[in-house]
């Protein structure tokens, strides 16, 4: 056998699993994108921040602070906050001053 091909089956013993560990998550590059999007949404905009590496709780009380802070709704939904209309300098300044990279993305 040459050390490109690997075994996956033996009729011995079945299937054989593989000794290399799955990451759990893939890590992010600390940089902080802010986006308006549309898509999905019946034309209404809304602006979404993504990468932020904290835990979930962490993630709502920000999420609260950055409503309040523009003064509308919004959500977390799997690790992405939502936030309702076009708020990127806002939110922008705001991440910026809490000690994040910010980036704004898409157009």
């Amino acid at each position: 056998m040459s050390k490109e091909t690997r075994l996956v089956y033996s009729t011995e013993t079945g299937r054989i699993k593989t000794s290399e560990p799955t990451p759990a998550s893939a890590p992010g590059d600390g940089i902080v994108r802010i986006r308006r999007e549309t898509s999905g949404r019946k034309g209404k905009g809304v602006t979404t921040i993504t990468g932020l590496d904290i835990p979930d709780s962490e993630l709502k009380e920000l999420a609260k602070a950055l409503k309040q802070l523009c003064g509308t709704g919004g959500s977390v939904k799997e690790g992405i906050i939502e936030i309702q209309g076009d708020h990127r300098d806002k939110l922008r300044e705001a991440l910026t001053k809490r000690g994040h990279t910010v980036k704004l993305a898409g157009g």
